[in-house]
């Protein structure tokens, strides 16, 4: 994973603040232009902002329920802006297959199996990864050409909430939400609704967002979900502290 999963709380700031000062639950939202321009600013003041921590990446992969794997990392950009990952404490060992006791070829048709199998999804988590950081952070190019192609709409707000919807964003058929809470000024929560290669091969994004002490905004919790195959993928990022210190 080269990219970090950056969520930004300061979006809703911009959004309601520049955009909407005063303007009443029961108005119009602001017009998709007012949308865009504030996601964009947002986006790359969070963006700029965030470099200056560093903290803990942790990802955990189920299957069925079960954990099969966790991994951390610590993260933090370098002097050349690049992200930098330094894992932390070594892989767990991989259990050896049980044959049972049989041995023999049966034994090791058993293995080949079980082998190719955690090939499979070691593939299949490579790929499942990727497609969250197509959506987190959202690509301000791409939320203007949403807007452009008259696939963006801003919901009238309800329950103290501006929805903000994405259609095909990165996919034909994909959708994302972008829920502002309006009350609180905080970005409150992004759902995703996408697929892997085949659209049959359905998997949802939810992100849950925090805000450091200094009203910094990160991605708290991404849980990718992908139900067909039974896979669950939740990438964690905590401990964020200011670079150097």
């Amino acid at each position: 994973m080269k990219r970090q999963l950056l969520v930004l709380p300061i979006v809703a700031l911009g959004l309601i603040a520049s955009l909407s000062a005063g303007q009443d639950a029961a108005q119009a939202p602001p017009s998709p232009d007012q949308v865009v321009a504030a996601l964009k600013q947002n986006l790359a003041e969070s963006a700029k902002k965030i470099r200056t921590y560093e903290w803990i990446e942790t990802t955990s992969i189920s299957l069925k329920g079960e954990e099969k794997a966790r991994k951390q990392n610590r993260v933090f950009y370098g002097a050349d802006g690049k992200m930098t990952k330094v894992p932390m404490g070594a892989p767990a060992a991989a259990a050896a297959p049980d044959s049972g006791g049989r041995g023999g070829r049966s034994g090791r048709l058993k293995d080949k199996v079980v082998e190719n199998k955690k090939d499979e999804m070691s593939e299949y988590m490579e790929k499942a990864v990727a497609l969250i950081h197509q959506y987190v952070p959202p690509n301000a190019e791409k939320i203007q050409a949403a807007k452009d192609g008259g696939k963006m709409k801003v919901l009238p707000p309800q329950a103290g909430k501006v929805r903000i919807e994405f259609k095909d964003f990165n996919l034909p058929g994909d959708l994302m939400g972008i829920d502002v809470d309006a009350k609180a000024l905080l970005l409150a929560g992004v759902n995703i609704a996408t697929y892997l290669e085949k659209k049959d091969d359905a998997v949802t994004l939810d992100v849950v967002f925090g805000k450091l002490t200094d009203g910094t905004g990160y991605n708290a919790k991404t849980t990718l979900a992908a139900k067909a195959k039974n896979i669950t993928v939740v990438i964690e990022n905590s401990g964020h502290r200011p670079l150097g210190k």
